[in-house]
């Protein structure tokens, strides 16, 4: 289902463009000043309202977590909730963003002040993930994560798979030597061909599973919202983690 476009979605971004990473690709050499530190780095890919990442970047904090959606009304949420879990205020009563001091910033003002130690580890991109990722320097990333993605099961629209040999390519040479690959989704035909995908590339399937919640995993799993929408509906989830091997 198509998400209704966001009233002033554009401007309810910006208020929060602190936490807004424009350029992936000089992301690596400027940690210290986006993070403040230079803990290793870590990419959701499709990230949709942010649960995800709001859950990983706090059961696994050594690291610091760029998050990217696509669909820039979605990423308004996404970045909004991870600003409000962080608590850097809400969404203003007549718009705009409230601070916690009562502060009002209206649609239209600069970026809302936070500090880095108030934006913790968490960053979002907006945009797609194959123009986002394909300057990001060989070896610079700690792990990707891609869940729930569009399966893409027209005749033809394989490529566009984000489990493609193509983006698994393109993981592995940002990947460190090590680094892994955690995929997710519903979507059995998909899992199957992700994993035939993984035979082919650099990675070595590690772990497997077609039903996560009744795993060893599902302790340490983080649940995204469409997750619990659709195991409420009795779907089994799909799981696969691969190591980079290149």
């Amino acid at each position: 289902m198509r998400m209704k476009k966001k009233r002033h979605g554009s401007e309810r971004l910006s208020l929060l463009s602190s936490l807004i990473v424009e350029n992936p690709a000089t992301l690596v050499e400027n940690l210290e000043s986006v993070y403040g530190n230079n803990k290793p780095l870590r990419i959701e890919i499709g990230c949709g309202k942010g649960d995800f990442v709001r859950g990983k970047s706090v059961q696994e904090s050594d690291y610091n977590y760029l998050a990217i959606e696509k669909i820039a009304d979605v990423c308004v949420l996404a970045t909004e909730k991870y600003a409000t879990s962080r608590s850097l205020g809400n969404l203003a009563p007549n718009g705009g963003w409230q601070t916690p001091d009562g502060t009002i910033y209206p649609l239209g003002a600069d970026s809302v002040p936070m500090t880095l130690e108030e934006m913790g580890n968490v960053r979002f991109a907006v945009g797609d993930a194959s123009e986002l990722l394909k300057d990001l320097p060989d070896n610079s990333v700690d792990a990707i994560y891609v869940n729930f993605c569009d399966p893409w099961g027209k005749k033809g629209h394989a490529k566009r798979r984000l489990t493609h040999i193509n983006f698994l390519n393109m993981y592995s040479r940002i990947l460190v030597k090590g680094g892994k690959f955690h995929f997710k989704t519903d979507n059995r035909d998909l899992f199957d061909f992700s994993l035939e995908e993984v035979e082919k590339s650099p990675f070595l399937l590690e772990y497997k599973t077609y039903d996560l919640h009744a795993s060893d995993m599902n302790d340490v799993n983080i649940q995204t919202e469409y997750e619990r929408n659709f195991t409420e509906k009795g779907f089994k989830i799909n799981m696969l983690i691969a190591k980079n091997e290149k």
